[in-house]
């Protein structure tokens, strides 16, 4: 038999991204959902989930393994999601078990004295473990092994008196990056992490016909939303058919928002932070062929996310580009 490998293949891919979506506004929510989730769908392969709610018929949630395009598409199954507010979840596992059971797909949903509330979460708690241990001492039953979990019992919890008070009373006891949309009857919710660790923007539905929260704005495109602007670090958006309320629930720090968004995470047509994600990747080239110039016949990219880099080297240093890899 060959030796055993050195390590485990699978932990040493990156596992830092998931994609969150949602929708106020329009009365089949879920469906715009399902298309914003396919154009995250780069930011999460191995299952997606969404969460709806129409007041006849209350909350309704389907989790899949497998990719949007597979499972979101079947008009049967986006019938049983009826409703003007829905989110959706897109996941690469970054906390909690790889291929775990379909109670680990999120958007997670909790019911509370004050009515529902779901919640998808783009992030990792670095003190997720530790809150484990403390709300289980206090009589918590986790259901899966999710980090994102521990938002809700520590929502369940709380005695404030609203659902966007709650949030802000369980956030404020977590560490580490958490971009969050969450939704309750009527209301759709938007969080960023004071460090603003991972993206999250804002945008229109027509004139005043909806509001979206999104990972990246490639997403809004594709249900022909107009980008408004990105949900700022710290800030948490209530949105209700009233509007949009701005609050600041935590306190200020440093940004640290992860360059790997630009670099790897995110797709190309996407803006962050005012910069368009290719004409980074295609700057990083452009500064590499000036930094490290090489004799060479061909640059060839790594699809997807080293084509415009390749591109950016091959304009920079001349340098004939060709495509050799393909996937």
């Amino acid at each position: 038999m060959p030796p055993a490998h050195p390590f485990d293949v699978d932990a040493d891919k990156l596992k830092e991204e998931c994609g969150v979506y949602g929708v106020l506004g329009p009365k089949d929510a879920a469906n715009f959902v399902a298309l914003g989730l396919h154009a995250l769908q780069h930011r999460g392969q191995e299952a997606g989930g969404i969460v709806s709610h129409d007041m006849g018929e209350g909350f309704n949630s389907v989790r899949r393994f497998g990719y949007v395009r597979d499972n979101f598409t079947k008009a049967s199954l986006m019938e049983t999601l009826p409703g003007p507010v829905a989110i959706g979840h897109v996941r690469y596992s970054t906390a909690g078990k790889k291929g775990a059971a379909i109670r680990d797909v999120q958007p997670f949903f909790g019911e509370f004295s004050m009515g529902g509330a779901a919640i998808a979460h783009n992030g990792n708690l670095t003190n997720a473990e530790e809150l484990r241990r403390e709300l289980i001492d206090r009589g918590a039953i986790f259901q899966s092994s999710s980090d994102t979990e521990c938002i809700i019992h520590l929502m369940a919890h709380s005695m404030a008196k609203t659902i966007p008070d709650r949030m802000e009373d369980a956030l404020r006891k977590v560490e580490g990056a958490c971009s969050i949309v969450a939704m309750t009857r009527t209301k759709l919710i938007g969080v960023r992490d004071p460090m603003g660790v991972r993206p999250l923007v804002l945008g229109e539905i027509g004139e005043g016909e909806g509001w979206v929260l999104s990972s990246e704005t490639c997403a809004l495109d594709i249900i022909g939303a107009r980008f408004v602007r990105e949900v700022e670090p710290g800030e948490m958006l209530v949105i209700s058919e009233d509007g949009v309320e701005s609050r600041r629930p935590f306190r200020p720090k440093s940004p640290k928002f992860c360059i790997f968004e630009h670099v790897y995470f995110s797709r190309p047509d996407s803006i962050l932070g005012g910069r368009s994600v290719y004409e980074t990747r295609r700057q990083i080239g452009v500064e590499l062929a000036r930094e490290v110039p090489v004799e060479a016949d061909l640059v060839c990219p790594v699809p997807d996310s080293g084509t415009p880099a390749a591109i950016g080297y091959a304009a920079e240093s001349g340098i004939e580009f060709g495509l050799g890899i393909t996937r």
